[in-house]
């Protein structure tokens, strides 16, 4: 994108620039009067400033265009991005909740054999 806004700029300055060559070497080599050739002068610098405006205002439109279009990426990215960190932290805290669960589950179960297995060695040494 960048590569593409540097060659607008130079291809619009090229534009202009040939342009104004252009219009300077016309009016010098048309036979004209000095008056005239001052008037022809100062009609060529309006029409040249009038068409550079005209360049200035559709380049700072396409500005506006691509700041814009680049802000709204930036927010859909932006938005993907807190919707998947949502969806990890979801997944993370299910993921933490069933471990827990699964560590006090087994540390009962294995409380349970532990008392289990102690009162059955001393009923065998109440027997014995």
């Amino acid at each position: 994108m960048e590569q593409r806004t540097s060659s607008a700029k130079g291809f619009m300055l090229g534009l202009l620039a040939g342009g104004a060559i252009g219009s300077i070497a016309a009016l010098l080599y048309a036979p004209k009067s000095g008056r005239e050739f001052r008037k022809d002068i100062g009609n060529k610098s309006r029409a040249v400033v009038k068409e550079t405006g005209q360049y200035v205002d559709q380049a700072r439109t396409r500005a506006t265009e691509i700041i814009s279009e680049g802000r709204k990426k930036a927010e859909s990215l932006i938005n993907d991005a807190k919707k998947k960190a949502d969806s990890i932290s979801k997944g993370t805290e299910k993921l933490y909740t069933h471990g827990k669960d699964f560590i006090s589950d087994e540390a009962s179960r294995i409380k349970e054999a532990v008392k289990a297995g102690v009162d059955s060695f001393n009923d065998e040494r109440k027997k014995s």
